[in-house]
């Protein structure tokens, strides 16, 4: 490897290093309250470093919005629902994917750009902008199984694909939301199982 090279990797490193610090903190404090020192403490980088690959705080949240779709993407891409021969026990298992994922503390469990849009939404239009095609780039990717599953179903041509595949996020989002408000992950997942039971219902072929 040249030292161009090697040069350009731990560039990468150190930038990737940040955006992972960013999405810990993020998570844990919110937007407001995360500071460039926190990022670097959580990072083990000077500020110096932050500033050489990203102008702000705000550059670094926009950036950290690809970064998640990019480390989630790579997570749900492989995960075991995919394997389903149906497309509505597809879906299904995504939503029990989903829920299997909501343990632990809430900065565990809950979405960096769900997180950063409810604070950024009107100050941040960069942000919002980020957070928003991160999360509906997220529902689109299940948008070919929900038409999979509702041609097959009673009540298919009662429901638009994109919007159904829309209001997935929007529960799972709130769902997070409840977490955070009560401590519970357990409340949270109450959601999640209240979603799942409506695209059963939804899913339902010739009366069952």
């Amino acid at each position: 490897m040249t030292t161009t090279a090697r040069r350009s990797t731990r560039s990468g490193d150190t930038r990737d290093r940040l955006l992972a610090a960013a999405t810990n903190v993020i998570r844990a404090k919110g937007l407001s309250a995360t500071t460039v020192d926190d990022i670097c403490r959580e990072a083990g980088l000077t500020k110096g470093a932050f500033f050489h690959h990203f102008a702000s705080k705000e550059a670094l949240a926009v950036a950290a919005a690809g970064y998640w779709s990019q480390m989630t993407g790579a997570l749900f891409a492989g995960a075991s629902y995919h394997d389903h021969p149906d497309p509505a026990d597809r879906v299904l298992a995504y939503v029990d994917f989903r829920a299997a994922l909501v343990v632990g503390e809430s900065a565990e469990y809950t979405c960096l750009v769900g997180t950063m849009v409810q604070e950024a939404f009107s100050t941040h239009p960069a942000i919002r902008d980020a957070s928003r095609d991160s999360i509906l780039g997220h529902a689109a990717t299940l948008e070919a199984d929900i038409a999979a599953a509702l041609a097959m179903s009673d009540r298919g041509s009662e429901v638009d694909v994109a919007s159904l595949a829309r209001h997935t996020q929007a529960v799972l989002q709130g769902a997070f939301i409840l977490g955070k408000a009560t401590d519970d992950p357990r409340i949270a997942n109450e959601s999640v199982a209240h979603l799942r039971r409506y695209l059963e219902l939804l899913f339902e072929r010739n009366g069952g």
